[in-house]
């Protein structure tokens, strides 16, 4: 995981914050890389091998607050305000005041994040802006089903491979290279006990005495049920983020989301796996050449999971034609 994504860096804002990013690449524009929800900075790796293989380009991937292996004082605050705010700082403290330009990068929730943090110039230095499928109209529409989904989704896993398997098996990753990576940021390692509880864990300080042969044999009958009790325990993984507990912050992530988008300034990138996702603002936005939309049929809501080389060449395309950067020596687009 590491190496897919070049390294990994913990980056603290304050001794209470600590943000998690995965960096790669020495030269060219920095495309900063924000995952949907409950997912993390991991989502991107198979993307970043791509599209570092096409273009001159350096990435930094962030696991965003309550996230990944990201800590902050307040993990609750996912407001939409907040953790735009997040992503301006740390961008300040990362390159100070020789911030490179950048293009940022955003899918599903860390799409809706993206435009709220161009919107708000949180970096002045903001070359683009790309959305991968995530649109008002439909978010909004999906809202109100979301709790039932996340309600059919497993609680545990005996294991992270089953995590992996029940992520290709269910559609929600269709590419098993990115989802045996990304799996190991949505979910997280804890032990379930089969033992009764209240058994105490301690021996005592009693003293046995040699010729006291029933104490020792005490002695030795509780140790054999410690082991049977370390024996019984069983290693499960859970999801990292609860994203029901959430729900008051989604309206906020999505509402007005077109129309903020399309006030951004800078050259837009929209990529949708389906053109069924358009809603009428943007539709409109479109028509009048506002931002270049491109579909990627056959791709699952992951898209960058997915299809990381046609996304990858989506990208790329869009940043040479606008002279972001330039294709990589001996690469034929």
């Amino acid at each position: 995981m590491e190496t897919t994504l070049g390294g990994k860096t913990i980056f603290s804002l304050t001794t209470l914050n600590i943000f998690r990013l995965y960096c790669s690449g020495s030269h060219g524009p920095v495309l900063l890389l924000l995952h949907g929800g409950g997912h993390s900075a991991l989502s991107w790796a198979v993307f970043t091998a791509v599209i570092c293989s096409r273009i001159n380009c350096r990435v930094v991937a962030m696991d965003l607050r309550a996230h990944g292996d990201t800590k902050v004082k307040n993990p609750e605050d996912l407001s939409a305000d907040t953790m735009a705010k997040d992503i301006g700082k740390v961008m300040e403290v990362l390159y100070g005041d020789n911030t490179p330009p950048i293009m940022i990068i955003g899918h599903s929730m860390g799409g809706a994040i993206a435009v709220h943090t161009a919107a708000a110039n949180h970096i002045p230095s903001l070359l683009g802006l790309c959305v991968i499928d995530v649109v008002e109209g439909t978010a909004m529409d999906a809202l109100n089903s979301m709790q039932n989904f996340l309600r059919s989704r497993p609680k545990s896993f005996k294991s992270l491979e089953n995590a992996i398997e029940w992520s290709v098996k269910s559609g929600q990753i269709r590419n098993i290279e990115s989802a045996r990576v990304s799996m190991g940021g949505q979910v997280k390692k804890c032990e379930a006990s089969s033992s009764s509880p209240g058994v105490s864990n301690s021996i005592g300080d009693d003293i046995i005495e040699e010729e006291d042969e029933e104490v020792e044999e005490e002695s030795n009958k509780k140790r054999m049920k410690e082991d049977d009790k370390e024996m019984k325990k069983e290693v499960m993984f859970t999801w990292r983020v609860e994203l029901s507990k959430t729900e008051k912050y989604w309206e906020g992530w999505f509402s007005g989301l077109s129309a903020l988008f399309l006030t951004c300034p800078m050259p837009k990138l929209l990529l949708l796996a389906g053109v069924d996702r358009l809603d009428k603002d943007l539709t409109i936005g479109q028509m009048q050449g506002k931002f270049q939309m491109q579909v990627l049929p056959q791709c699952g809501h992951a898209v960058h999971e997915d299809a990381p080389e046609k996304v990858a060449d989506a990208i790329s395309t869009f940043m040479v034609r606008h002279k972001f950067t330039e294709f990589k020596e001996g690469y034929l687009c």
